[in-house]
């Protein structure tokens, strides 16, 4: 990632994540941290002031002398892609491993506003008909297929979430988690030999759309 940030404090250490919390499970460890409201941020320059997908102001977090930011706000910020690899229960910031770095048409990342979908999703995996792709990354790992698709759309989180909740329960899907309220979406689950993520929130750099992140990947 070439973008140069200046923050205004020593940062260090895992930037948390919103939707990690909901595959943390037993892994959670309660602490002791303080929101620092004494820490300002910059990016290239320019003051920046964090907020969520709804618009509510962030605060930097500090724990035994380190600072922790909100990793969806900076990757806002700084134009770059972040997602949740459930797969593998990891955060992903940027292309994943499985991207090529000069893709052939067709293939790896489309370009944004494509309207490319993912060679590996299934046929009938719906998306709306206004979808405006950013991001749409097919891998191979360890010859199991993988895919990070991202895109906007003017459709309601409400919306969306039951065209999705109505596809994974159409196919059964096994040890899942759906969440659709106060403008936010988590569905996570098995559909077959496959681990499924749909995640969507409004967008942070485009007013009027909503965002979102499809992980899938075989296992």
């Amino acid at each position: 990632m070439k973008k140069k940030t200046i923050v205004a404090a020593s940062i260090a250490g895992m930037l948390a994540t919103g939707s990690a919390g909901v595959y943390a499970g037993s892994n959670l460890q309660q602490i002791k941290a303080y929101l620092n409201h004494g820490i300002g941020v910059q990016v290239n320059g320019a003051d920046y002031t964090m907020v969520d997908g709804n618009g509510k102001k962030l605060t930097p977090i500090t724990y035994e002398g380190l600072t922790y930011l909100p990793t969806r706000s900076v990757a806002n910020a700084l134009k770059v892609p972040v997602t949740f690899d459930a797969a593998n229960n990891k955060v992903v910031i940027g292309s994943s491993s499985g991207a090529s770095s000069n893709p052939s048409p067709g293939t790896g990342k489309a370009p944004a506003d494509s309207g490319a979908r993912s060679k590996y999703l299934p046929a009938d995996f719906p998306i709306p008909k206004d979808a405006v792709v950013t991001e749409v990354v097919d891998g191979v790992d360890e010859g199991k297929k993988q895919v990070l698709l991202i895109y906007l759309t003017k459709d309601s989180i409400d919306s969306v979430g039951k065209l999705y909740t109505q596809y994974v329960d159409s196919k059964n899907i096994q040890e899942g988690t759906k969440v659709v309220e106060d403008g936010s979406l988590v569905i996570t689950g098995k559909l077959g030999n496959s681990v499924v993520s749909i995640i969507g929130s409004p967008s942070g750099s485009k007013p009027g759309y909503n965002e979102i992140t499809i992980t899938w990947a075989e296992e």
